[in-house]
C-alpha cells in the first residue's frame, strides 16, 4: 500500500504491512467525500478557466522528459494531484480518480486503484492523454504497462512540507500547458497560508504536538518523527513536533509508553478516520501511554480528514486554519 498523503504516508503504510503481515490495507474501501474538521470537502477552482497551450515537453521527477500533446483526458493518480488539477480549473478533463481523491467534485469519477495500487487495465480502458503520478505510485509493473501502451506519464516529486505547495502546483500546471494559471494558483495558495500563519497565537512555551497514525482495525499505532510529513504543518501552527523533538529519527515509530513520555505532547494530531478506528478520543486515551501525556490528560486532540491533512496543496490553508483553531481555540476539538 502506498501513500496518497504527500509522501509521508508511504512510510506509515509500509510499516502497516509489516505490522499486519498482510498485503491488504485497513480501511482500504473507497472513501466517500466527507466534511472534515477543515471544512474542506470541496476544492475552489480559479475564477478563470484556462485553455491549455500544447504541446509542451517537461521534465519528470524520475529523470526523464515527457511530451504532452493533448490534455483532454487526464488521470491523476493521487488525491493531491487531483486536487491541483481541479483547482486549476481543469477538472472537467479528469476521467478517473485515485482512492484518496475524496473531495466532492471528484466523487462520481471511476476509481482506478485497488487496495491503493494502480490498476493498469482500468487506467488504459479510459484512454487517457496524460497520467499524473507521484514518485511513490505503484506497483512499478502497472506504471510500466501504462507507459508501454504509449501513454505519457508525468511523475511529480512528493510533498513533504509547506514549501512544496507552490512548486508542485507550478509543475502540474506547466505539464498541462497552463503555466499562467499555475503561477496564479501558487500565489493564491501561498498568500492564504501566510495569512493563516500570521494569525497564529503566540503561546509560550510553544505547544508540543505529536502526530499519531492510527489504524485500530489492524492494531497499528505509530508516532511520527523526522520526515513524517507533519513537521512543517505543526511548526506553521506555532507548535513543536513532539516526535521529532524527542529524537525520533525514523519517519514513524511504533507507539510505546516510553516514546510518548519522552515526546510529552501537549496535543495530539490525528487523521479523522484513524481516530474513528480506535473509538474516538475515549479509545485513543486507552492506548498505552497516551493517558499519561499532557495531551491525553487534557484530551487535547486535533483531528483532520485523512485525504487532505498532508496533501500540501491548494487546500492546505484550510487544513492549517483548522489545526490552529482546534489547537488554541478549543484546546483540541475532537470528541
Amino acid at each position: 500500500m502506498r501513500t496518497r498523503l504527500a509522501g509521508a504516508l508511504l512510510s506509515v503504510l509500509a510499516l502497516t504491512f509489516t505490522a499486519t503481515g498482510c498485503g491488504g490495507s485497513p480501511g482500504a474501501a473507497t472513501p466517500s467525500p466527507q466534511r472534515s474538521s477543515a471544512g474542506a470537502d470541496r476544492v475552489e477552482p480559479l475564477g478563470r478557466k484556462p485553455t491549455p497551450e500544447l504541446p509542451v515537453t517537461v521534465r519528470s521527477s524520475d529523470g526523464g522528459k515527457v511530451t504532452v500533446d493533448r490534455a483532454e483526458r487526464l488521470v491523476p493518480l493521487s488525491g493531491s494531484l487531483s486536487e491541483i488539477v481541479f483547482t486549476l480549473g481543469l477538472g472537467d478533463r479528469v476521467v478517473a480518480r485515485d482512492v484518496t481523491a475524496t473531495f466532492a467534485q471528484a466523487a462520481k469519477l471511476p476509481v482506478v486503484t485497488r487496495g491503493h495500487d494502480v490498476s493498469a487495465e482500468s487506467v488504459l480502458s479510459l484512454r487517457p492523454d496524460l497520467v499524473l503520478a507521484e514518485s511513490t505510485t505503484g506497483p512499478a509493473e502497472a506504471m510500466d504497462q501504462i507507459r508501454a501502451a504509449g501513454i505519457p506519464v508525468l511523475v511529480v516529486a512528493p510533498a513533504s512540507g509547506l514549501d512544496d505547495v507552490g512548486p508542485r502546483i507550478r509543475s502540474v500546471a506547466k505539464a498541462l500547458g497552463v503555466p499562467g494559471a499555475g503561477e496564479e494558483l501558487s500565489r493564491r495558495s501561498e498568500q492564504r497560508i501566510a495569512a493563516v500563519t500570521e494569525s497564529v497565537p503566540e503561546e509560550r512555551p510553544r505547544p508540543r504536538v505529536a502526530f499519531l497514525y492510527l489504524r485500530g482495525s489492524a492494531s497499528v499505532y505509530l508516532i511520527g518523527g523526522k520526515g513524517s510529513g507533519a513537521t512543517s504543518l505543526i511548526e506553521a501552527a506555532g507548535a513543536v513536533d513532539a516526535g521529532a523533538a524527542s529524537g525520533l529519527e525514523k519517519d514513524f515509530t511504533a507507539i510505546t509508553s516510553e516514546a510518548l513520555v519522552k515526546a510529552a505532547p501537549d496535543a495530539i494530531l490525528v487523521m479523522s478516520k484513524g481516530l474513528e478506528s480506535v473509538g474516538g478520543v475515549d479509545g485513543l486515551v486507552k492506548i498505552p501511554g497516551v493517558a499519561q501525556t499532557p495531551a491525553g490528560m487534557d484530551r487535547r486532540i486535533v483531528s483532520v480528514e485523512d485525504g487532505v491533512l498532508l496533501n500540501y496543496g491548494p487546500r492546505t490553508d484550510q487544513v492549517l486554519k483548522s489545526v490552529v483553531a482546534q489547537l488554541y481555540d478549543g484546546k483540541g476539538g475532537a470528541e
